[in-house]
């Protein structure tokens, strides 16, 4: 069937964190005659996979002094917090700590439906949500066909891809396999049976929080490449912006030699590594596209996983959680590698090499939960990604992270200039930070205002 949604409308695709920002900053951008439409198949627009969660142990990994959804109102979120009435239970969702106050991600995710229903109720007709699946973009003249999942065909003047960490392959197949976010599946396990999970980052800590909330009372793996955790938040003195030559912004053996150097004068001062990672933070991006791609190959392959764990940390209390259950016993962080995955009768025989030497080690697993994170772009079963790639319409981006596009967000197409653009992880490789709120929101900025002047042009 044919919608009557207007042929000039642009349309957000994913109705998460990054939809929602994106479509506010579209509103102020583009004149009131070109409406917005925003897509959203499985979750209540602004909440997304991230923010739906009703477990108060899920805790955002930043300070909710830096969560604010409005880029002109950096305490909004704070703001909130002390200004909104909570019962108990999510009173229970705040925990101040010596690094700050973390609050739980489904009371963020309260916090952005409130502030989507305010955007939407002042847009009026400007914003129609449509609860579907985005299948195809099929290219036409002054735009696109968007194609649904229930059949609707909607002509728009142009589209934003806000999808958020696209799933990928199914890392360990098996009869076993479990979504660590469907939390109905994770009821009654066998709690003589051990749980694997694959990974070892914040997803996994999600993971262990959802398991211990469901009453599961076994033995936990966690497994990934090098066994590493992500650190906790501390309180962190302002430390000033580097400056570098650009001999050491051409080379990541000189950027990891400043760094080592720096972190030693930080601890002669009695701070530590936490304020050297933060005052690279305004300049991430800058480091990151002025390297080399030879540069770029060599921190992804070498160093990659040890900046992610110190430069996206977690709250305290989630950090002490998992150290409480590594020190009892309850949750084992291996290094290594999954060789092979057999299902038996009542249980998985997985095989793990450890990293470096060693015998491989077996785990009769009664449930395993992927927590490796993001794919790959060209690796995702995502419908609407592999019929773009069919139609060249996108392409991979940088080592094959994300999509390739411009740093403002344009896809970069081989069928010409198409009025398509994307935000938040997808950008992944062309930008390096891209995945946080801040990143997020501050972007949505300057992305809304270059989708104003190209469709200004039409």
């Amino acid at each position: 069937m044919t919608s009557t949604v207007p042929p000039h409308s642009i349309a957000i695709i994913g109705g998460g964190f990054s939809g929602f920002t994106v479509a506010t900053q579209l509103l102020r951008a583009l004149p009131g005659e070109r409406p917005i439409l925003l897509v959203e198949r499985a979750h209540e627009p602004g909440r997304g996979l991230a923010y739906a969660t009703a477990n108060a142990d899920h805790l955002l990994n930043l300070r909710a002094t830096h969560m604010s959804a409005d880029p002109e109102r950096p305490s909004a979120f704070a703001d909130w917090l002390d200004c909104t009435r909570l019962d108990a239970d999510a009173q229970a969702g705040i925990r101040v700590t010596d690094a700050g106050t973390f609050a739980a991600r489904g009371l963020y995710g309260r916090y952005i439906s409130e502030s989507f229903e305010r955007t939407r109720a002042e847009a009026g007709a400007r914003l129609d949500v449509l609860r579907d699946a985005v299948l195809d973009l099929e290219p036409i003249d002054g735009g696109f066909t968007l194609r649904t999942e229930s059949g609707r065909s909607i002509p728009i003047a142009g589209a934003v891809l806000a999808m958020g960490n696209l799933p990928g392959p199914v890392t360990a197949r098996s009869r076993y396999q479990r979504d660590p976010w469907d939390v109905a599946g994770l009821r009654d396990l066998d709690p003589t049976r051990e749980v694997l999970i694959v990974g070892t980052g914040l997803t996994m800590m999600d993971a262990v929080a959802t398991l211990r909330r469901q009453g599961f009372p076994g033995r936990i793996v966690a497994v990934s490449r090098r066994g590493l955790v992500p650190k906790p938040h501390a309180p962190v003195p302002v430390r000033a912006r580097p400056e570098f030559s650009a001999e050491t912004r051409a080379s990541i053996r000189k950027l990891l030699a400043w760094g080592r150097a720096e972190i030693a004068a930080a601890r002669a001062e009695g701070a530590d590594w936490r304020s050297v990672i933060d005052a690279l933070r305004p300049i991430t991006d800058e480091l990151w596209t002025g390297l080399p791609r030879l540069e770029q190959a060599r921190f992804l392959r070498h160093l990659r996983p040890y900046w992610d764990v110190h430069r996206h940390r977690t709250a305290p209390p989630a950090a002490a959680t998992i150290a409480g259950e590594v020190a009892r016993g309850t949750l084992r962080i291996l290094a290594g590698r999954l060789q092979t995955v057999e299902d038996a009768t009542a249980h998985a025989i997985v095989t793990v090499q450890p990293r470096g030497s060693g015998r491989p080690v077996q785990i009769a697993a009664g449930a395993i939960l992927d927590a490796t994170g993001f794919s790959r772009f060209a690796e995702t079963a995502d419908p609407l990604v592999r019929n773009l790639l069919a139609r060249g319409l996108v392409r991979p981006g940088p080592f094959g992270l994300g999509v390739d596009a411009t740093p403002d967000g344009k896809v970069v197409s081989s069928r010409g200039d198409a009025p398509l653009w994307a935000v938040g992880p997808l950008l992944r490789g062309v930008l390096w930070e891209c995945i946080a709120v801040p990143d997020i929101r501050d972007a949505s900025v300057d992305l809304a205002d270059a989708v104003a002047a190209r469709i200004s042009q039409d």
